[in-house]
């Protein structure tokens, strides 16, 4: 622990301290017609963010001038498959990793601050202390972000990184939403109104049909029971005909492994751990219903067309679900609000290590069931 606290200090000391001296160096160059987009978030964060880019490229304020993406690598084949001909070039890092590797940050703020970038975009509201950092490492002439809050990143910290954008967008309170966030943020920068409503991706399936139900979470605290998923897959099969599936990543082969184990032989099929995002996001778009705790997976059914029921905590409550009115395949989320939503998964209430938090726990299988049967009846 000794050992990690000394590496955070080093590459606190590079983030924090060190973009200051690059200012300072930049004075004596001329920057590059080139735009850097920095959006290190997960994956829905990513599918809620990436219709902007192709703006941004077609965009006559940034007419010419070449595009690189700051990316997660958790999303490297969502990108490299759906997005690669808006961008000139893609940098992929492991945001959480670089805490503690300072030599890999300082040598990646370098990478960047060779690149001369005219421009650098931040549009994400909940910024982080690696983002800010890197992007005051490029010691870009313009550095556009959000205020913010601190839901990712210590006051004391933002206090310093807020000194490395030359210009900080105030969004409505009214705005709550990742993707009107985004939307927000280009307009306001391209000075122009945007006529796309809710994320899209391109599918080629005409036929819907299948469920697909992604028992995980990532967490385990954010995941409804396994034992309900198993009800509730029973009370489906006993209403319809469709296949079955199981889908999600690695983490959750054991989840998978207890549904069928508990199902009779052959009567799910078992695509956990088994698929690339992009087939993944084939599956969902070919699916006639999706059933998934707030993940990735709900806002993908959303960005293909396809319908989805959302088994949703209150955590980011309107950050990323449920979706506006005015979304028009926004999914379905059930949910029993608690006078605590809100909390950032910042609970107050003491649970056991292996217990949903009480947000998740308090959804019943009645009223879960009760929305899916108005998709399959």
């Amino acid at each position: 622990m000794a050992k990690n606290r000394n590496l955070f200090r080093l590459t606190r000391l590079v983030l924090l301290k060190l973009p200051r001296l690059f200012r300072l160096f930049a004075k004596f160059r001329k920057p590059e017609k080139r735009l850097l987009i920095i959006k290190t978030d997960a994956i829905g964060d990513y599918i809620l963010f990436r219709n902007f880019i192709s703006i941004v490229n077609h965009s006559e304020k940034y007419k010419g001038y070449e595009i690189h993406l700051m990316g997660n690598k958790l999303w490297k084949e969502i990108v490299l498959n759906y997005d690669i001909n808006y961008i000139n070039k893609v940098f992929l890092i492991n945001p959480d990793d670089l805490y503690y590797s300072p030599l890999k940050t300082l040598k990646l703020g370098w990478h960047l601050f060779r690149k001369n970038y005219l421009v650098v975009l931040h549009p994400t509201h909940a910024r982080t202390l690696i983002a800010d950092g890197l992007a005051g490492l490029t010691a870009a002439k313009q550095i556009i972000g959000f205020d913010g809050d601190n839901q990712r990143i210590l006051a004391k910290y933002k206090v310093k990184t807020d000194k490395f954008y030359t210009e900080r967008l105030y969004h409505p309170e009214s705005l709550s939403f990742e993707f009107d966030r985004s939307k927000f943020f280009f307009e306001t920068i391209l000075k122009k109104s945007i006529e796309i409503n809710g994320p899209t991706i391109p599918v080629y399936s005409t036929i819907k049909n299948g469920i697909i139900i992604f028992p995980g979470a990532g967490v385990v605290k954010r995941s409804w029971k396994m034992d309900n998923f198993l009800a509730l897959i029973k009370l489906i099969q006993q209403q319809t005909s469709q296949p079955v599936y199981l889908a999600g990543g690695p983490s959750e082969i054991g989840i998978g492994s207890y549904l069928e184990e508990n199902l009779p032989r052959g009567s799910v099929v078992n695509k956990i751990g088994k698929t690339s995002l992009p087939q993944l996001i084939e599956l969902i778009g070919e699916a006639s219903l999706v059933i998934a705790n707030e993940t990735s997976a709900i806002h993908i059914a959303a960005a293909t067309k396809t319908n989805a029921v959302c088994i949703l905590g209150g955590g980011h409550f309107e950050r990323f679900a449920p979706y506006p009115e005015y979304i028009i395949n926004k999914p379905a989320c059930v949910y029993e609000k608690l006078e605590c939503y809100y909390c950032n998964w910042n609970c107050k209430f003491i649970t056991k290590e292996d217990e949903p938090y009480p947000c998740i726990s308090v959804v019943s299988l009645e009223t879960v069931w009760d929305t899916v049967q108005s998709f399959i009846s």
